[in-house]
């Protein structure tokens, strides 16, 4: 197992977010988490990295129980690992270069010469290979999930977090990045945690799909025993509601 989780309660001063979770992703697997909004999906991703902490509980990478180390020793971890935010979160007053770099030229004694010949390789591998020199706000909403994701793959990371890589796209752009998210999967063998409200996405990219429902884990199986779940409130979910 490369990510485990044992036990994990996560409470927001009285609310308590996550419940009781036990969760297990082997490496080289593309876990995909559904539910609906507030039902804690991105809390237990942002646990995994390691920028919140359990209320109580393990979360281990590899051989580290992150929830107990300091936060130097959380960026040693980090390092081996990406996320591609849900809003991007790329540096506004910086090229696209540039916010690939970011991470090389903070984390990495590499030479310019080196990070730059690793942005070109990144950006090519996302179709971005002449934007280079473009900023943020030029970029189209799927671009700049495109530029995340070159940064999160920046140094070859062994996990990479996605937290909602297709909201707010059109169809044909989130179908790229579905792609995107195989791809780089499949080339760089990485395991890969998808938070996710898109079924067809969810269905298309991975190979087990975990739902949380009011902070637990109600369902974890692969794509055809969640479609035929006989849970109703995975029914629910997984049909927009529009089941009777």
């Amino acid at each position: 197992m490369l990510i485990k989780l044992i036990d994990v309660n996560k409470s927001f001063k009285d609310y308590k977010v996550l419940k009781n979770i036990n969760l297990s992703i082997n490496k080289g697997e593309t876990l995909a988490i559904i539910g609906a909004s507030g039902s804690g999906k991105s809390t237990l991703l942002k646990l995994m990295i390691g920028l919140e902490r359990p209320s109580s509980g393990q979360v281990w990478i590899k051989n580290e129980d992150i929830a107990k180390l300091n936060e130097e020793e959380l960026d040693k971890v980090r390092l081996n690992m990406g996320m591609v935010f849900q809003y991007s979160a790329l540096f506004d007053s910086m090229t696209v270069a540039d916010n690939v770099a970011f991470g090389l030229r903070e984390h990495s004694s590499l030479t310019e010469a080196e990070i730059g010949h690793i942005v070109e390789e990144k950006l090519n591998t996302v179709g971005l290979k002449d934007f280079a020199n473009y900023m943020p706000n030029e970029l189209s909403g799927g671009m700049k999930k495109r530029v995340s994701l070159a940064r999160a793959i920046a140094f070859e990371p062994e996990i990479i977090l996605y937290d909602e890589p297709t909201s707010g796209l059109d169809p044909v752009m989130a179908g790229k990045i579905d792609k995107l998210i195989k791809y780089t999967q499949e080339k760089m063998h990485v395991t890969s945690v998808v938070v996710t409200h898109d079924m067809d996405s969810a269905y298309y990219i991975a190979d087990r799909i975990a739902m949380i429902y009011e902070g637990e884990i109600i369902a974890l199986e692969d794509a055809h025993a969640i479609k035929t779940s006989s849970d109703k409130r995975v029914q629910e979910f997984i049909n927009g509601g529009r089941i009777i």
